[in-house]
């Protein structure tokens, strides 16, 4: 027999709309008291966080086999771990160093660091699209081009 293309039964989607809402409404209290730093885009760990508790509702809204109860306890373990590892990461600088990058110079003095743009795996287009983003039209104006921790590129002007 075919699988169901609109719908299985209406109890699948009134679960759907009841652990749904429930798990949501939990996820949004449980990211409220961990505070804002659970879901900022802070480096590569936060990201993944992130992903892994989007994935995880997803999971627990379309997976008729995953009870609510468990899927709320997997999305409070995730908030706890990251909490406990960023309390953790503002106290240890050895816990920060395993889980944080730090920001990585790429231009200077109007100058490309090739040697860090191939360890970074950066190329001059991607650079060029951030100056124009910020902006700029001429490498030879910059002062400075950072890969942050998060992926993002800073551009900052000569003599700023």
């Amino acid at each position: 027999m075919a699988e169901p293309v609109f719908f299985d039964t209406w109890l699948g989607l009134l679960r759907v709309l009841i652990v749904g809402t429930a798990a949501y409404a939990s996820l949004v209290v449980m990211l409220r008291i961990s505070g804002k730093r659970t879901l900022g885009k802070m480096n590569a760990f936060d990201l993944v966080v992130t992903v892994a508790l989007g994935s995880t509702l997803a999971t627990v809204l379309l997976n008729a086999t995953v009870p609510l109860a468990e899927g709320i306890l997997a999305l409070a373990l995730l908030v706890c771990l990251q909490f406990a590892i960023t309390w953790l990461s503002v106290r240890s600088d050895r816990l920060r160093n395993l889980v944080k990058s730090e920001p990585t110079l790429l231009v200077h003095d109007g100058e490309y660091l090739d040697a860090t743009l191939r360890r970074q795996r950066v190329t001059r287009e991607e650079i060029g699209a951030a100056l124009r983003a910020s902006g700029e039209a001429d490498i030879g104006g910059i002062g400075s081009v950072v890969l942050e921790t998060d992926g993002s590129m800073t551009v900052v002007p000569r003599g700023r």
